[in-house]
């Protein structure tokens, strides 16, 4: 599997609702980040779905390699 392009090497804090689905760009192209614009296309990855399960603000993994996605780990302050 290819590498993820790193969209940025800081969580990005996104408000969420609770029972809402939400698609996470794991591939890093997408210029709605931190969420899917189909930018992978044609590529090994595939957008991550997930649902809230409280309203409230998250934050996703703006550096594409988190070992929890679509959670920022810290895993960017190793990149």
């Amino acid at each position: 599997m290819s590498e993820p392009v790193i969209a940025q090497k800081s969580p990005i804090p996104t408000p969420v609702e609770a029972g809402k689905s939400y698609y996470w760009c794991a591939c890093g192209k997408s210029a709605n980040q931190p969420f899917c614009d189909g930018s992978h296309a044609g590529s090994d990855f595939t957008p991550l779905k997930f649902e809230a399960t409280e309203t409230k603000t998250v934050y996703l993994c703006g550096c594409k390699h988190t070992k929890n996605p679509p959670f920022c780990d810290g895993t960017h302050k190793s990149l």
